[in-house]
């Protein structure tokens, strides 16, 4: 079996495999969890036997380990440890390898060691696991947890075995006052999994509650982490772990990460790994490479299949330069060659150049945005056209690439529509790309999305973590399902990108989204002060996205003028220009869409349309 790791924290791991021992359930969990098995020969060899005694069971042990290092999954290395203290070099072995964890069996491996179960636990350079035997299956799995790297590792190994059912379970003990701050963290990120199952008991004997836990839910193995106290604090296995290694009728696995633990449990950062989890398990299964749509014949027979209608939607400003070459390339292979699309339209915000008549002789519907739906009045901002593009188009999903890509190809595109064609619970999806600037006429091969690392993901990451592996969150390649994009609030400006991922994010969760990998995308430099400004309106649009969510008013109006710094023939002076983050209500709550959506106004000729002569 040659598996994927749900984890990129668990791809590599390491087994001993020592003469004489019984190394079964660490070699079967090993190959369950990890696309890459290492495998490490050790004869251990009493002070009374010299070394040179060793020689046949090494070559007994090198045969064995060529029979198990079959297939791709699984690598033995060629050199066999013969030592009386092996523990030392197992330990050069593994930061030479640098395996994500290591499988031990309890306890026949530890005493063929001659090495203590706490020692081990305490002093590893990676991650170790300790398992009791026999593992006949892992269908059901038990994971009690409390809190803390270990407790976050178990659940990590736990989800990455993918059982028919898994179970967490936190204790806390009848009368207790330690602090319960690293289950907190836990809790917030299991609330985003519904394939566990939480169970809550107040117990006044911990082992035992573990151990009838695993009977009543028939758990074939039981995972947790060792003692949660910090290394110094005392034993590395802890009373628990060492007594259900002992009585549980299950398999047992003891983990222990290599992470340390704050001394005390009200430290905040106990649970500081917590979010990893939930984020390392979506960009695991929510992250897809747009070559996995490229056959648009499978995407055809999806879209039929379910019946959906598909809108391109091209936001532009004066973009003569690229838009021609944008619509033909696309018009071509998904709408002549592929009818993947329904309707492409341009959503012009009142270009001064050539780009609506060149639209227009390519063919499509082409809108201004300022006027579209007038009694709303018009603002300027590309997420003004983003919302008015709702009520022109009438795709069950609806896509919108930015106009200026000079790099154009149809996976733009079909690499937005395809995870939503192939998952109907994904409701949003986000391109990302490596983008090279053109400066000039020079190619810089990297140094795009200097706002992305700079404003947006620090502010993702600190207010919204669940967020974090979202690579590019302001690309301006996205879509999604007309039923859920209709019930965002949309910001007028730069915000637009960041207000409605957190937007679909607050409504329908992390699964909901998806990102798709785009390759390259090339594209023009913009000034310093063009990115200040972009900076500047999407911390406005985070602010006021947790204002809704606490209810409580952080930025007053004045703060929505931005002093820019110029410098003139007389010197410096301030500039002020006004940059504020106007909301436009859901779409669905406009009356004139509703209507137009239930058939009852079958165009928009008295709403704004305007298609330039060509």
């Amino acid at each position: 079996m040659n598996r994927k790791s749900l984890f990129a924290s668990l791809r590599r791991i390491l087994v001993p495999v020592i003469h004489g021992c019984d190394d079964s359930a660490a070699f079967a969990l090993a190959q369950a969890l990890a696309p890459e098995v290492v495998l490490v020969g050790i004869v251990h060899l009493p002070d009374t036997e010299a070394l040179s005694a060793g020689a046949g069971k090494a070559q007994a042990l090198r045969k064995r380990l060529r029979q198990l290092g079959r297939g791709k999954q699984v690598r033995a290395r060629s050199q066999v440890i013969v030592s009386r203290d092996p523990w030392p070099e197992l330990q050069r072995v593994i930061q030479s390898e640098g395996p994500d964890l290591m499988l031990l069996d309890y306890p026949t491996q530890l005493v063929r060691l001659g090495v203590s179960a706490d020692a081990v636990l305490n002093h590893s350079p990676c991650d170790i696991g300790l398992v009791r035997g026999p593992l006949r299956s892992h269908a059901h799995v038990l994971v009690p947890v409390r809190g803390g790297p270990s407790a976050e590792l178990a659940l990590r190994i736990g989800l990455n075995l993918s059982p028919n059912e898994l179970n967490a379970l936190h204790i806390q003990l009848r009368g207790s006052s330690e602090a319960n701050a690293p289950f907190r963290a836990l809790e917030r990120v299991l609330q985003h999994m519904p394939e566990v199952k939480l169970h809550a008991a107040l117990t006044d004997d911990t082992i035992k509650t573990i151990v009838d836990h695993a009977q009543q839910t028939q758990a074939d193995l039981i995972i947790l982490g060792a003692s949660a106290r910090a290394a110094h604090a005392g034993p590395g296995l802890g009373p628990v772990a060492e007594q259900v290694l002992a009585h549980a009728q299950a398999a047992v696995l003891v983990v222990k990460a290599r992470r340390p633990t704050p001394a005390s449990f009200a430290d905040e950062r106990v649970g500081a790994g917590a979010i990893s989890l939930l984020v390392d398990k979506w960009f695991a299964q929510n992250t897809f490479q747009a070559d996995e749509f490229a056959d648009l014949d499978q995407l055809m027979e999806l879209k039929q299949a379910q019946g959906v209608t598909i809108s391109l939607a091209l936001p532009a400003l004066n973009e003569e330069a690229t838009v021609g070459h944008i619509i033909h390339t696309i018009k071509q292979a998904l709408v002549d060659r592929t009818p993947l699309l329904d309707e492409i339209v341009l959503i012009d915000s009142n270009s001064t150049d050539r780009t609506r008549q060149i639209a227009h002789q390519a063919g499509i519907p082409v809108y201004v945005h300022q006027e579209l739906l007038p009694a709303y009045g018009a603002r300027p901002g590309k997420g003004e056209a983003l919302w008015k593009s709702l009520f022109v188009t009438r795709g069950d999903l609806l896509i919108w690439i930015d106009t200026d890509i000079a790099n154009i190809h149809p996976r733009f595109v079909y690499g937005i529509i395809g995870p939503m064609l192939l998952n109907r619970d994904i409701q949003f999806v986000k391109g990302f790309y490596r983008r090279p600037l053109r400066v000039g006429d020079k190619l810089q091969a990297s140094g795009g999305g200097r706002v992305t690392e700079l404003t947006a993901r620090p502010l993702l990451n600190l207010f919204y973590p669940e967020l974090s592996g979202v690579i590019q969150p302001l690309s301006g390649e996205y879509g999604g399902r007309r039923s859920a994009l209709e019930r965002c609030t949309f910001t007028s400006g730069y915000g637009v990108e960041t207000s409605l991922l957190i937007e679909i994010y607050e409504l329908f969760g992390l699964s909901a989204i998806a990102q798709v990998d785009l390759l390259e995308r090339i594209h023009h430099n913009q000034t310093l002060e063009a990115l200040s400004k972009m900076s500047f309106a999407i911390i406005q649009t985070v602010m006021r996205k947790l204002e809704r969510h606490y209810e409580r008013s952080f930025i007053a109006d004045v703060n929505k003028t931005m002093k820019l710094i110029r410098y003139g023939p007389g010197g410096y002076y301030l500039d002020i220009e006004e940059i504020a983050e106007l909301e436009r209500p859901p779409m669905i709550e406009i009356p004139e869409y509703r209507a137009r959506r239930d058939g009852q106004t079958p165009s928009p000729s008295n709403t704004g349309y305007r298609a330039e002569a060509p």
